[in-house]
């Protein structure tokens, strides 16, 4: 009887040709299976036969050479900030004292953010493809530094080929590298030879990068550096304020300059992330933590140091000095029945900032300059966007110019040049001295009523306007700086005095005896004098007191003169005046080079007053100034 067959897809089989089927397929599974098998057992060997047990401790070397050199890499990448070999270049200026490098510990480490000394913002970020490609760069030229001379003398004679090429891969804590080198190696009649070459090497690095990336990122959106240099800024220096006060308030710019680059110091050093990287020991310093929208468990710290490049401009000042005029003691101002100093300065500030990440011994850190403009935290500008307009004008230089400069007795004298238009300051160069004469050839930007500045250590910074943009020949007598002493005569043990010096409009102000040296050129000064002395002036407070002035009527009669009496109440504050004006005087006097050449000391000895005892004394000797005579001299 003929057996029947079965349906299967629509389609009738005996079961002696599906028996047959099936054994084919199962050979071909086996087969397909076994192959993988021995693809994942051998896939190492396929172009590295398997090595003779005499090779092992050879190959391991070479192996834990390419770790090493990895590490190194690594390393440098680090401490580099992401570079090993860094970007071109690029040096700071007067105005910007920024290069695109901030040297630490013999490293010139890249700006990942920064503004040029044309005043440019730029950015240096790598990414992590550049990293890996200099790890490979890295490896393909430093490979062949492997020592096997201890494998040498033991007898193997070891061959390598160039490097062909690498492949690596920052993970998060590791670096994977694919190598491909020839190395052979023989030893009497064994011998071997591989071609390729994998290894997984631990790293931090990844973790590093992307960590550093992320602080970047928010220091970019919400300028947390910036914003604790503007705190840093009105703690220790003078911004806005006042004091009851009848003396003026003066400030030394290179103290105030010394004071926030250490408080810059210590409290950058304070800045933590949020995280369990550290414990607080006090509740305030909350204040010093920044949320960067995660948790933080490797080290980072934020550096600054004295030694760095800094810039800081403040207006109003006046050579090197600060000052507040009090209010109250002018005459026609006794109304008022006390004094008080207001003062408001305006900072341009710029420094940076090395952030570190590191645990263990492995560390990555990148610097930032941080930009505090007009008192503010700088605008969030994007790289190559400019703070000001400097770089825009600074670009259109098109008008050919000679610049010279001489000093007073017409002899060459090397100087920086700018050029100054309104506001925008342009770096020109520098004047060199060829064949007798210093000049610089350069081209300058079409900017009628501009300024070219000479300047140089020594020297009074000098200027000549541009009349006309045809103009191309400027010559510039440079005064040379004299620094004498200063001597006050006529003072007691605890009085002061401040002397102004003024020239071409231009002023230098020293607060005797905290400052007893002054830098003078020749020419035509109006120096002026104030004595201050202890005094014990008690103005009592008052509450409700009525002043009466002389007012325009109001309506129609007001147009015509007609005036009425207007009254108000005024509430006055007590007040203790513990120094008041007791001397000075004002003197026009022209100071010859000879008398700079041949002193060491310029001699002042002002009228005395004696001390007020009244609020209306204190005004009388305030006017007493302009009226009294300063005696000058030289020794």
């Amino acid at each position: 009887m003929q057996k029947k067959e079965k349906n299967i897809g629509g389609i009738y089989k005996h079961n002696k040709y599906n028996k047959s089927q099936v054994s084919a397929f199962i050979i071909l599974a086996i087969v397909v299976v076994g192959g993988v098998i021995l693809y994942l057992i051998f896939k190492g060997n396929i172009f590295n036969p398997a090595i003779p047990r005499n090779f092992d401790p050879i190959y391991n070397y070479y192996l834990s050479c390419i770790d090493s050199k990895t590490t190194d890499a690594a390393r440098l990448l680090g401490i580099g900030g992401g570079y090993i070999e860094n970007p071109e270049f690029s040096p700071g200026s007067e105005y910007m004292p920024f290069s695109s490098q901030l040297g630490f510990l013999g490293n010139g480490i890249p700006y990942w953010h920064y503004i040029s000394g044309n005043g440019v913002v730029k950015e240096q970020v790598p990414k992590k493809q550049d990293m890996e490609y200099q790890i490979n760069n890295y490896l393909s030229k430093n490979m062949m530094d492997c020592d096997f001379e201890e494998f040498y003398n033991q007898g193997f004679e070891i061959y390598f080929g160039s490097v062909k090429g690498v492949y690596s891969n920052i993970k998060e804590n590791s670096i994977g590298v694919e190598l491909e080198q020839d190395i052979e190696i023989k030893y009497g009649n064994d011998s071997w030879i591989g071609k390729k070459h994998s290894r997984e090497v631990n790293s931090f690095l990844g973790t590093f990068y992307d960590l550093a990336k992320k602080i970047y990122t928010t220091e970019k959106d919400k300028m947390f550096l910036e914003n604790y240099g503007v705190d840093i800024l009105r703690l220790y220096a003078p911004v806005d304020g006042s004091e009851i006060s009848c003396s003026p308030k003066i400030w030394d710019v290179n103290g105030i300059r010394e004071r926030l680059m250490s408080a810059i110091e210590a409290n950058t050093a304070f800045i933590k992330l949020k995280g369990n990287y550290y414990s607080l020991k006090k509740e305030e310093n909350k204040y010093f933590i920044q949320d960067i929208g995660e948790k933080v468990d490797s080290n980072v710290n934020f550096l600054y140091q004295k030694n760095w490049p800094m810039k800081m401009e403040i207006w109003p000042s006046e050579s090197g000095i600060l000052k507040a005029e009090p209010i109250g003691n002018q005459q026609g101002m006794g109304i008022l029945g006390f004094c008080y100093v207001p003062y408001h300065f305006v900072y341009d500030l710029a420094y940076p900032v090395l952030i570190q990440i590191y645990y263990d011994e492995e560390v990555f850190q990148f610097p930032v300059v941080v930009y505090i403009e007009k008192n503010k935290p700088r605008k969030g500008n994007n790289a190559e966007a400019l703070p000001n307009s400097v770089a825009e004008i600074c670009t259109r230089r098109i008008s050919d110019a000679k610049i010279y400069t001489y000093n007073t007795k017409l002899e060459p004298v090397s100087a920086n040049i700018n050029y100054k238009c309104f506001e925008t300051t342009c770096p020109l160069g520098r004047t060199k001295v060829i064949e007798g004469t210093a000049v610089l050839n350069t081209k300058i930007p079409q900017c009628v009523n501009g300024f070219i500045i000479a300047n140089e250590p020594g020297y009074d910074t000098k200027r000549t306007i541009v009349k006309s943009i045809n103009e191309n020949n400027f010559q510039l007598v440079l005064d040379k700086k004299y620094k004498l002493k200063l001597d006050v005569k006529r003072l007691s043990d605890k009085d002061y005095a401040v002397i102004t010096f003024m020239k071409d409009n231009k002023s230098s102000t020293v607060a005797y005896p905290e400052m007893k040296d002054v830098e003078l050129t020749e020419g035509q000064y109006e120096i002026k004098a104030y004595v201050y002395s202890n005094a014990s002036i008690n103005l009592q407070g008052t509450e409700g007191t009525q002043k009466c002035i002389d007012a325009p009527s109001s309506g129609v009669l007001g147009a015509f003169g007609a005036t009425e009496k207007k009254c108000f109440n005024m509430n006055i504050p007590s007040q203790l005046i513990s120094y008041a004006v007791t001397g000075g005087g004002k003197e026009n006097y022209y100071i010859a080079e000879s008398e700079l050449e041949n002193s060491l000391k310029i001699v002042i000895e002002p009228e005395i007053y004696g001390n007020p005892a009244k609020i209306e004394d204190l005004q009388s000797n305030y006017n007493k100034i302009d009226n009294s005579n300063l005696g000058i001299s030289f020794e």
